[in-house]
């Protein structure tokens, strides 16, 4: 069997971030950490960055602008009814312009993460290890070959991982 990776398994979230300081100052690079939940942190630490912040607010804006749009179109273009002496170019559709613009963006938002992630129906996961996705924080280091084995192993235990296993 072909060992690729060296998996840390640590019960606490402080430990985890810790000894990915730890790691990072030896020079040593991480290839991925699992958490149950996000870690600010360890973004901080491993210098991650993403765009969706951006796509979602692009996602807004078109939003914004397709409702708009629409009701527009359809209130004042296509089927104009004047009722009760108001005019027809009206910010009365402000509350679903609203809620539109959050479902848009949420719903594109979402589709774009997935695709981004290789997430969805018939997705393999990258790690096979029993029990990764439950209630333990993983570091995952690769095996190379300018990496040494027995240096990382004692890191990883010297920062409190309760289990350090190569898959």
């Amino acid at each position: 069997m072909n060992n690729t990776n060296i998996f840390g398994i640590f019960d606490s979230e402080d430990m985890l971030v810790a000894t990915v300081r730890n790691i990072l100052d030896k020079g040593i690079k991480i290839k991925d950490v699992i958490t149950p939940y996000p870690v600010e942190a360890v973004f901080h630490e491993l210098k991650l960055k993403t765009r969706i912040p951006f796509a979602a607010y692009l996602y807004g804006v078109f939003g914004l602008l397709a409702t708009f749009g629409f009701l527009y179109w359809t209130s004042v273009i296509n089927y104009p009814l004047v009722y009760g002496g108001k005019p027809q170019n009206t910010l009365s559709f402000v509350i679903v312009i609203f809620v539109m613009v959050i479902n848009i963006t949420i719903a594109f938002t979402i589709i774009t993460f997935f695709l981004r992630e290789k997430k969805g129906p018939g997705a393999k996961p990258p790690y096979e290890y029993k029990g990764m996705t439950d209630d333990k924080y993983f570091i995952v280091i690769e095996k190379s070959g300018n990496i040494n084995t027995e240096e990382v192993n004692k890191l990883l235990t010297s920062g409190g991982a309760i289990e350090v296993t190569e898959q």
